[in-house]
């Protein structure tokens, strides 16, 4: 056997084996794909409670800014935009769904529970096609068109965590975010000072929902509701 010969084979068995992703990820797509299994947890955890859920929820948004903040930091790859369209896509898609689906179960049944699981599923494909339409037309241009998806998810929780049970808000306001995604309303990327500000709210609202007769979540939710309602007419983006 020639000599070397057993060095050169066990690096190709070494360049097989290796993850492909090895080498090619930046720190910022380590948080984006901690982004998306949480998406993973807070569906499950929808099944057990719907205010585990939002709080699950409510922190994967609070790790899908913190990605935001590193690209900007350490720099992107060449996948980043693609992973955090998939991410966001499990975490501002499928986990606002279950949780609006969650919600209606703890009151509604049969026909009416129906209409729930449709309205979850309009959510999905909706942010679905907007999380594409963004990544081949936004990415970067510091406007983007729509609710964002991670927007819509965080009203969704704030809602449920602010106390809100009634089945027919929780399923109605699942139903109108499912349109507002896919308008053509433009929304101004966050500026980074006011991004910290929510990402401080969002964690006490996680940490402490019920405290002060949840005083953090409602917050949250009056903050997003702002922005959703008065960003695309009176706010500057950064």
């Amino acid at each position: 056997m020639p000599p070397g010969s057993d060095d050169g084979r066990d690096a190709r068995v070494r360049r097989v084996f290796r993850p492909r992703f090895a080498g090619r990820l930046g720190v910022a797509d380590v948080a984006t794909v901690a982004n998306a299994a949480l998406g993973f947890c807070a569906v499950v955890a929808a099944s057990v409670s719907p205010v585990l859920a939002a709080r699950v929820l409510l922190l994967a948004a609070m790790v899908d800014a913190v990605d935001g903040i590193l690209a900007r930091r350490y720099g992107g790859s060449t996948v980043g935009p693609y992973l955090d369209s998939l991410a966001d896509v499990a975490s501002f898609g499928v986990a606002p769904a279950a949780l609006v689906v969650a919600s209606a179960r703890t009151g509604w049944g049969g026909t009416r529970l129906l209409v729930a699981v449709a309205v979850g599923a309009c959510v999905v494909a909706m942010a679905v096609v907007r999380l594409g339409m963004y990544t081949a037309d936004d990415v970067g241009n510091g406007l983007t068109e729509g609710v964002p998806t991670t927007l819509a998810g965080t009203l969704v929780a704030a809602t449920v965590l602010s106390g809100v049970v009634d089945p027919l808000v929780v399923v109605g306001l699942g139903a109108v975010l499912a349109a507002a995604m896919v308008t053509t309303v433009p929304y101004p990327d966050l500026r980074v000072r006011d991004a910290l500000v929510m990402g401080a709210v969002q964690a006490l609202a996680v940490l402490a929902p019920t405290a002060l007769d949840r005083v953090f979540p409602r917050a949250l939710l009056a903050f997003a509701l702002a922005y959703c309602v008065l960003g695309p007419r009176f706010y500057r983006g950064g």
